[in-house]
């Protein structure tokens, strides 16, 4: 863009606001980036921009940590091999309250805030909900002011870029760092040795004890980089640790002096794939090999960093899980158990029982699934190759734990056999989630209906045995991004009429109650919505030639693609709803805009077939002269928090439709009704909870319950009862037999039929009447706007539970046993002792 002529340096020493933020951005330009007013591109204002906003949090993120370490404070520590966090200079804006000062800097010089942002690239080191979570917990934990440290991978390209081609996904590599990370401070000072493969050596030692030595090993580096955290209008600015993998050895002289030079740097480039790519494809053995190297690299190294600085302040470990809790986010880092005990007792001396207390007083587990696949396994065959010496902790850990179980509980051989850590048949395999419970002194579920599944279903045999473990922390976001941020203009609606508090303390969006009935507020809320379906549908007309009508209703659909989510039974609407207007073109319909959205695993073959067919249902609707602007379906690729930003806001109705008892929580129904969209979904679960919250009359509930659920498939569930029932069901999957939406490929969605017909193991028949009924439903609430807008405003109003603040404070209460720490920065204290005078 044409700049007007001005001075060619960005600096002014002679101005009296030489140490501002603006002068600080000049000077980052010129003397960091070495650029002046005839190179400066936009990419170079934005990491600028972001240098300056983290010159501002160092200070903050210094005395952090220097007040943790000098007070000696318990710290938690949270395991997650995901972290979402999706761009970070918005975020970071906010919460240090900067948006303002950094939109008139980039204003001075012509430059829209809005659009520098838009050149981050998302920080994508998670695939869905898990790292999401992950990252809004770390926001919550530096707002409240605890205590905290996140430990993941620095993943080199994340999780994958999704393509659309020809209606299928293609995956491609996210290069995130293809430009560069502002944001992170490499620390070539931490780094640990990470050991794999090798031996297990035993002795006796000099007063008759066992011991072990694992040797012969293959070692790979850990080094450390760190993201600040910066809590909202908060001092505290906690840190996310992400290790990365180095070869010990950079390459072979041998063999690049005889002239091998693709060998000679081939085990550096073996290593180094550790950290490469988030869930490397585990459909063949060394996938299987790469995904538990990851774990065990990331939470090796973590513990060791832990261990270090727990021994600034202690000489031994007696103090140990009285100053460190561990939260391991799902069963991924689990790996951690053994390895503690393996550093307590192999390295560091402890007895088995003295280093078994520490360990199960450290560590928390929270669990994400009850899905039987999601509950991770591993070979004994590749354990036993890649970490001999965990295998033989894990069979410790096990032999003792059931020899406690049959001294004071039950010898019977089936509870035994769940109980195990070792599943016997048809391989042996070692379950995480067995040895996470047994291995941890609180488990919890994610939203009630999942941690009572988890109670009286999934674990009930562990929770006979040690019913105080059983906790539940419902999931929650941070407000701050999921509406401040990205939905500014309705943001600003509520700060206008209840103030700025509800950021810190969400129950106070029940004062916008007082406006349900308001007739002029709730104008002002629907127009500020249609305002963000407007922005959308600008972005889909300009990114996939969709040209969508904003006044239709918006139904969303978007988050990671797995069977159970039913992205296939919202996609049988779609075909029913375009059926019926086939069938009556000229009937009067209420114009729906269905929008799709999410990533289905490389080697998730049906996940990818439903994307397939999504795809081509939408080449045939949104080509039909007879449909027109009464229905459009739109399939957004590579789903991505940036694109959650630009979606929420603009949804009226958001689709929450799993199979009955297996979401373990969702926190895509949060963000939505937060912005203000209607829910349609299953009793299934935090969806339960909302239904509490905002209501019955603002909420579609449909289908059969968990325990439903259960009793029709006990009774022997034969889907083909509910298609010869259903002349509209039985209508779309003849459609689909005769390739009405596969022309070109015929048969290719066989295997979609053949489920549905056949086990329909996630119950999609079973559910699609009463699904309909509650579209329908939805259409008729969606042409009376009085009601619509109550609905929507009152969603809004009612969905404070679901704070991320509220869920980091159950932690740390009932959890963790962690306290705020107030960090106080000199200059302040010494304006407020001045005040005090």
């Amino acid at each position: 863009m044409k700049k007007d002529i001005k001075p060619l340096f960005f600096t002014d020493y002679e101005s009296p606001e030489s140490f501002s933020l603006s002068n600080q951005f000049a000077e980052h330009l010129e003397f960091i980036l070495v650029k002046n007013r005839d190179n400066v591109v936009d990419q170079d204002i934005f990491q600028s921009l972001s240098l300056s906003i983290r010159d501002r949090m160092v200070r903050k993120w210094l005395r952090t940590q220097h007040t943790l370490i000098r007070k000696d404070v318990k710290k938690v520590y949270y395991l997650s091999l995901e972290f979402l966090m999706g761009r970070l200079l918005g975020n970071a804006l906010i919460n240090l309250d900067f948006w303002d000062e950094c939109r008139d800097i980039l204003l001075r010089d012509g430059y829209s805030l809005e659009e520098i942002t838009e050149l981050e690239s998302d920080m994508a080191l998670g695939n869905g909900g898990l790292g999401r979570l992950a990252a809004c917990f770390l926001d919550s934990m530096a707002t409240l002011q605890l205590p905290a440290f996140g430990y993941g991978i620095r993943y080199e390209f994340g999780i994958f870029k999704q393509e659309i081609v020809d209606g299928r996904q293609v995956e491609q590599p996210d290069n995130w760092l293809l430009n560069g990370c502002p944001w992170e401070i490499y620390r070539r000072e931490i780094q640990f040795r990470i050991k794999f493969f090798g031996k297990v050596n035993s002795y006796t030692d000099a007063f008759g004890n066992l011991k072990f030595d694992w040797v012969d090993t293959e070692d790979v580096l850990a080094v450390a980089y760190d993201i600040p955290v910066p809590g909202y209008k908060s001092n505290t600015v906690n840190n996310l640790r992400l290790w990365q993998a180095k070869a010990s050895q950079e390459f072979s002289f041998n063999e690049f002096n005889s002239g091998n030079y693709i060998a000679a740097v081939e085990s550096k480039n073996l290593t180094e794939n550790i950290s490469k790519v988030l869930y490397p494809n585990d459909s063949y053995t060394e996938g299987k090999f790469l995904r538990l190297k990851q774990q065990y690299f990331f939470v090796a190294a973590s513990l060791q960093d832990i261990i270090r600085k727990y021994l600034l302040n202690h000489s031994t470990y007696d103090e140990f899980s009285n100053k460190v809790a561990i939260q391991l986010n799902d069963t991924h880092p689990v790996i951690a158990i053994p390895e503690m005990m393996r550093i307590f007792v192999d390295i560091e001396g402890l007895n088995w029982e003295k280093a078994w207390d520490l360990t199960v007083n450290t560590f928390a587990y929270t669990n994400h699934t009850v899905v039987p696949e999601a509950l991770e396994e591993w070979s004994v065959s590749i354990l036993e190759e890649l970490l001999p010496r965990h295998l033989q902790i894990i069979y410790e850990i096990n032999q003792r734990f059931l020899d406690f179980v049959r001294e004071n509980f039950t010898s019977e051989p089936a509870v035994i056999q769940k109980l195990s850590i070792i599943r016997e048949f048809p391989e042996k395999r070692i379950r995480m989630a067995n040895l996470a419970i047994i291995g941890s002194h609180s488990v919890n579920g994610v939203a009630e209906l999942h941690s009572k599944i988890i109670r009286e279903i999934l674990f009930h045999e562990f929770y006979k045995i040690y019913p105080s473990k059983f906790k539940n922390v419902t999931n929650g976001i941070t407000f701050r991004r999921w509406i401040k941020h990205a939905n500014p203009a309705l943001s600003k609606f509520i700060i206008e009429r209840i103030g700025e508090g509800w950021l810190k303390d969400t129950s106070q969006l029940k004062k916008l109650e007082k406006y349900a009935n308001d007739p002029v507020a709730l104008e002002t809320w629907e127009s500020l919505r249609f305002a963000a379906k407007v922005q959308l549908s600008k972005y889909i007309k300009s990114e996939y030639g969709i040209k969508i009508n904003p006044d239709s209703l918006f139904d969303v659909q978007v988050k990671r693609f797995h069977e159970y989510k039913r992205q296939l039974l919202n996609c049988l609407h779609v075909i029913n709803l375009y059926n019926r207007i086939k069938a009556n073109p000229e009937g009067d319909f209420v114009p729906r805009t269905i929008i799709f959205g999410g990533k289905a695993a490389p080697a998730y073959q049906a996940a990818k077939l439903i994307i397939k067919l999504i795809n081509n249902v939408a080449g045939i609707v949104n080509n039909d002269p007879d449909v027109g602007n009464k229905l459009k379906v739109v399939f957004m690729a590579n789903y991505s928090v940036t694109l959650a930003e630009k979606i929420i806001p603009a949804a009226d109705l958001s689709e929450q439709i799993s199979t009955a008892g297996l979401e373990a929580s969702g926190t895509g129904n949060m963000k939505f009704a937060l912005n203000g969209a209607i829910t349609i979904g299953t009793m299934d679960g935090a969806n339960i909870e909302i239904l509490e919250e905002v209501g019955s009359e603002n909420i579609f509930i449909f289908g059969l319950l968990a325990s439903e659920v259960l009793e029709l498939k006990s009774a022997g569930y034969n889907p083909n009862h509910y298609i010869a029932a259903n002349n509209d069901l039985k209508k779309i999957i003849n459609q689909l037999k005769t390739n009405v939406f596969s022309q070109n490929e015929p048969g290719i969605f066989e295997p979609l039929i053949n489920e549905l017909t056949g086990s329909d193991q996630y119950l999609l028949c079973a559910d699609f009447a009463a699904y309909i009924k509650a579209q329908d439903e939805v259409s008729a609430a969606f042409l009376d706007r009085p009601r619509w807008n109550k609905m929507s405003l009152l969603n809004c109003a009612r969905i404070g539970k679901f704070s991320s603040d509220r869920s980091i404070n159950d932690y740390a209460k009932n959890i963790w046993n962690i306290k705020p720490v107030e960090i106080v920065i000199d200059g302040e204290k010494k304006k407020s002792s001045k005040k005090k005078k």
